[in-house]
């Protein structure tokens, strides 16, 4: 039933739609639009040294997935609106795959209009386009635009949840007693900035619909004074309090910071900048391409060629500490010899990558061509082939 899916969508995860909120968590004036300058942050070299005013935060590589800092990253705590990263995931997806486009038109249902919380005021029959929608939804966390989006993409709100819950499960968030947590949503985060597109619209600062009637200012303050922000995503309610995934890129390397339940506006947004502050003091993106001699190869036995050559397949990433940068080493692996037949690109080593002598990956090493096992006929066809070049 939909009562049954709804409340299903409400313990996963806490995966509730910003625009169905219960009584207890009214829209806490998202935000009063501040415009003054956030106010500077120290930036520190120790994980002890970060004094955050939240009940839970993570700063995580969205990439790689690598957690730079957590303070309870999986305490179970309401996420309020910033789970509207899901729905961005799955309209993004829904445009990737060719459902509608960017300039696609929408009618406002009488769902839609009927909304209330943050909102851009549709009204019923009123037309506006995928892309203002979005915008919609990424600035302002407009429920009414969510809502007529989650329909283009599900036919319903009630698919949609189920179509939230089966994405929540294929990124490993279905947990047993469904719970929302810093983790979680830094996770979603990574996922949503797999759609480039996404940040064209999240690190929007101040814009407008209808022709400039409808003014639009973003909750995210970080967007306009944090140098190198590209979003995320706020929300705010009275029983989750402040919450907020900030994503930035400095120097190639993108930074997920989730901050859940800070008592104000101010001690979110500080709590972020010092993890964003922390992130790109100390860490920096590696990624090891190893450099395999020309003329490394492998001796074939009972094959068509007496020897193989190799090259390494793609290359290794990772985020460490800035000090740590000079100590990878790479050691490549080869057997003594290989039976026929062997195809290209078929995997006959690895190369480990190694950190202070501790393996953190590994990248395997392919052949270059093939190499047919040796038989009464091509036997034949070489010798004839050596006879002719005598």
């Amino acid at each position: 039933t939909v009562f049954f899916m709804r409340k299903f969508l409400a313990f996963l995860l806490c995966f509730v739609f910003a625009f169905s909120f219960p009584a207890d968590a009214r829209v806490i004036s998202e935000e009063e639009i501040d415009l003054t300058p956030l106010p500077a942050v120290p930036t520190v070299a120790t994980a002890e040294e970060l004094e955050l005013n939240s009940k839970s935060a993570i700063l995580m590589e969205p990439t790689t997935g690598k957690i730079l800092y957590e303070s309870n990253q999986d305490e179970k705590i309401p996420p309020a609106s910033i789970t509207k990263i899901m729905s961005l995931i799955l309209i993004m997806e829904a445009i990737e795959n060719g459902q509608f486009g960017f300039d696609t038109m929408l009618s406002c249902s009488e769902t839609a209009a009927s909304l209330g919380g943050s909102q851009i005021w549709l009204e019923v029959n009123e037309q506006m386009s995928v892309h203002d929608l979005i915008k919609a939804v990424a600035v302002v966390s407009a429920n009414d635009a969510t809502v007529l989006l989650a329909e283009a993409v599900a036919g319903s709100e009630e698919s949609f949840v189920n179509m939230m819950n089966q994405k929540a499960k294929a990124l490993g968030l279905d947990h047993e007693n469904h719970y929302s947590s810093a983790h979680d949503v830094a996770i979603m985060s990574a996922e949503l900035l797999k759609h480039e597109k996404i940040t064209e619209y999240t690190t929007i600062w101040m814009d407008a619909l209808r022709n400039g009637e409808s003014e639009l200012v973003s909750t995210n303050k970080l967007v306009r004074f944090y140098k190198g922000c590209t979003g995320l995503k706020t929300g705010t309610t009275a029983h989750a309090g402040y919450c907020l995934s900030a994503s930035a890129k400095r120097d190639g390397l993108e930074l997920v910071a989730v901050v859940m339940g800070a008592d104000t506006s101010a001690h979110r947004f500080g709590a972020a900048q010092k993890l964003l502050n922390y992130g790109f003091a100390n860490f920096t993106g590696v990624t090891v391409t190893p450099d395999i001699d020309q003329g490394t190869v492998v001796p074939v036995k009972k094959g068509t060629v007496r020897s193989i050559g190799v090259k390494v397949d793609g290359s290794f990433s990772t985020v460490l500490k800035k000090s740590l940068k000079g100590k990878i080493t790479t050691e490549s692996i080869l057997p003594d010899e290989i039976s026929a037949p062997i195809k290209k690109g078929q995997a006959i080593g690895q190369v480990r990558i190694l950190l202070d002598g501790e393996e953190i990956g590994n990248l395997e090493l392919v052949a270059t061509e093939n190499a047919h096992k040796i038989n009464l006929w091509r036997s034949f066809v070489i010798l004839l082939k050596y006879l002719f070049t005598l």
